[in-house]
């Protein structure tokens, strides 16, 4: 991972978890606002945050859109009871719904953190473009890869819903805030450890491995007599043009 897409990732972290979770202590202890006002001022971040996001990017990405609309009918369902406790189970019901909706998207065989996974796999590289494309179409272990990274962050996701329903329904509201932001951020890591270990890892692998035999072979060609390097040129024959 470079340093900027550290940088970026970081800064996401503290805008979508970090500001919500000190906004309401702010919010409810210092401007005196009620639980279910300080839970809704602090989610208006995030949700304009990912509506910015959804709207500026010139293809649809169907995970950030799907949060935005889960964000957007819990925010106003949760306004509408004055339920604070119902507000901190939208948190999980928006992550539930992604959560079986990554699940089935591995079982239609179009995982939807694909489009999440890829960048950071093909690095803006045209050699690791070309052995993404190579390595999904001709490789099963690649592709059953990229399954079990969506499978295990959906898996994650519902998992956590699970665990802070029970949690909201169990601790008082205040102590809830903070505790099922820690239950979020060890999720997530969880899932970036396991999914690392069973996709994201063995994909990198693959596509090091595909650019290295790319490059090998281009090398040997470039060695070859100019007739000989025609005949052994993958593009010998190549039903593509």
């Amino acid at each position: 991972m470079t340093k900027p897409r550290k940088a970026r990732t970081f800064v996401s972290l503290l805008l979508d978890v970090g500001v919500p979770v000190g906004s309401y202590y702010v919010l409810k202890g210092v401007f005196g606002m009620s639980a279910v006002a300080a839970l809704g001022w602090s989610s208006v971040g995030p949700v304009l945050r990912t509506g910015w996001g959804v709207f500026r990017q010139r293809e649809v990405n169907v995970l950030p859109l799907l949060i935005l609309l889960a964000n957007l009918v819990g925010l106003l369902l949760s306004f509408g009871t004055g339920d604070a406790r119902l507000m901190l189970v939208k948190d999980s019901a928006v992550g539930s719904l992604v959560g079986f909706a990554m699940v089935g998207s591995v079982v239609l065989g179009r995982p939807m953190m694909t489009a999440t996974l890829k960048p950071w796999l093909v690095k803006g590289d045209e050699g690791r473009e070309a052995a993404w494309a190579r390595l999904r179409r001709e490789s099963p272990g690649f592709r059953r890869a990229e399954l079990r990274f969506t499978a295990v962050w959906g898996m994650a996701f519902v998992g956590e819903c699970a665990l802070r329903v029970v949690g909201v329904y169990t601790f008082p509201v205040d102590t809830m805030v903070w505790l099922g932001t820690v239950v979020m951020i060890v999720t997530m890591v969880f899932a970036f450890v396991v999914s690392g270990a069973l996709g994201a890892g063995p994909m990198a692998h693959m596509i090091e491995a595909a650019v290295a035999s790319a490059r090998a072979s281009q090398s040997d060609l470039a060695g070859a007599p100019t007739g000989e390097a025609e005949k052994n040129s993958p593009l010998a024959g190549s039903t593509h043009g």
